[in-house]
């Protein structure tokens, strides 16, 4: 269990938002006020958001909404950039340039937090599939940092030199924003980065809270596609069929071999089967049954080991049920929706951390260890470029449904979940608050 903050302690976040604090580690003493007098607007902004979510690579009105808040602020936007990407530049002289990602996209989920704010949108998906849309990962939180931070930093000039890329990237539920962004040029048509920074909302630390997970923080994701191959025939005489039923019951079942009997103890490994499909009658045993599954795991060494069982367990099943050499299954790979783990940089990390905690306090920089999700910002540090890189974390749920979480044993809503809730208020401030802090240690005049 990751360690929470005392409830009284985490009260106090909720109701103060920023704190005192925010006045130190190079903040100027008027940021505070600044924020505050700023934050109802951020706040509508994010409800806004919220209301109207987007699925990946539909962004459009999110992207809009995103870069007429940067444009705004002052900031040179490029809109339409790889799709629905949104990219934002703001010179201020000599110096390092940092980009800021945030991510626009939202799931295909039925909210139901019962916010007043909450989302009533359904939409068709990319297969003209009719889909219900919420925001259930948090990244309208994510877009409401990124312009909060553009607008203090914007203000902010006289205590910072360098170059600010502020990015909106669009389908990362999906793993692809990110790669289409790089491949359509982003480190050639804008500045290359120094230095790549992003902060994820976590729902399992209270809101008022950041972490900072060491090395790496989100797995590798490989999506696989196994079709099971068979010989159909009638129900009442399976002796005359092969049946791609049972041999894909079985090959479930000797999957779950493979992180138990083949990854060493201790590495971090997972082999999921999420569908299996197969037949349309009681009666019929089909020609072929599918599966598809995700697998995580941290190192190439892991990743590639897991990918080689999944094939020569998916055969050997296959042998031992009799099917035919041309008949064995089939496992594919899907390229294109894989995305390598994301790791932070330790020097740019350990910096980040220190500017963070000088401008929040030690008490609500959270203990926080790395998770077998996936995320694509992985890809802004793995170009020729090896951008250093650095992920940390949000706490942004109610103190109050964390401690009542830990009295019942019942878990928190937790991300991808149609009933979590972030709460705005202590999460943007403290968000703002982190990423202006590090933004402004990082880009320091000399």
């Amino acid at each position: 269990m990751i360690p929470r903050l005392p409830l009284v302690l985490l009260t106090s976040a909720l109701v103060l938002g920023c704190g005192p604090a925010a006045r130190s580690a190079g903040l100027p003493p008027d940021f505070e006020g600044a924020l505050s007098a700023d934050y109802p607007s951020l706040e509508a902004f994010y409800k806004d958001l919220h209301l109207h979510p987007e699925l990946s690579l539909m962004e459009e009105r999110t992207a809009a909404r995103v870069a007429g808040e940067l444009r705004s602020a002052g900031y040179e936007v490029t809109e339409k950039f790889a799709g629905t990407g949104v990219v934002a530049v703001l010179r201020n002289g000599p110096g390092p340039v940092l980009l800021i990602r945030a991510d626009m996209d939202a799931l295909p989920v039925r909210e139901a937090t019962g916010l007043p704010y909450a989302s009533t949108v359904t939409t068709k998906n990319l297969s003209g599939k009719e889909v219900p849309v919420m925001h259930a990962c948090g990244h309208d939180i994510h877009m409401t940092v990124l312009v909060g931070t553009a607008r203090r930093m914007a203000a902010m000039k006289d205590r910072w030199s360098g170059t600010l890329v502020l990015i909106g990237q669009p389908a990362e539920e999906i793993v692809t924003g990110a790669r289409n962004m790089l491949s359509a040029g982003l480190y050639r048509k804008f500045p290359t980065p120094s230095y790549a920074i992003c902060l994820h909302d976590d729902a399992v630390n209270a809101a008022g809270t950041v972490g900072f997970p060491e090395g790496f923080v989100t797995s590798t994701s490989d999506s696989v596609d196994i079709t099971v191959h068979g010989v159909g025939g009638h129900g009442s005489r399976p002796d005359m069929t092969k049946d791609p039923v049972v041999l894909a019951s079985q090959i479930v079942l000797a999957l779950q071999t493979i992180v138990s009997r083949e990854i060493k103890p201790g590495e971090t490994a997972v082999v999921t089967v999420g569908t299996i499909s197969g037949g349309n009658k009681r009666n019929i045993i089909p020609d072929e049954v599918k599966l598809e599954l995700t697998v995580r795991s941290y190192t190439e060494v892991v990743r590639q080991r897991l990918l080689g069982a999944i094939k020569r367990i998916a055969k050997g099943q296959a042998e031992a049920a009799g099917i035919p050499e041309d008949l064995l299954p089939t496992v594919v790979v899907l390229e294109g929706e894989t995305t390598p783990a994301t790791y932070n940089d330790p020097a740019l990390t350990a910096r980040v951390r220190a500017a963070v905690l000088g401008a929040v306090g030690a008490a609500r920089v959270v203990p926080s260890e790395p998770v077998t999700g996936s995320e694509d910002f992985s890809q802004f540090g793995r170009t020729v470029e090896r951008v250093p890189i650095c992920f940390f974390r949000l706490g942004a749920t109610s103190p109050e449904l964390l401690a009542e979480s830990e009295r019942t044993g019942v878990p928190v809503p937790f991300l991808h979940s149609s009933k979590f809730a972030p709460v705005p208020g202590p999460t943007l401030r403290t968000g703002i608050t982190a990423m202006s802090a590090a933004a402004l240690d990082l880009l320091a005049k000399n």
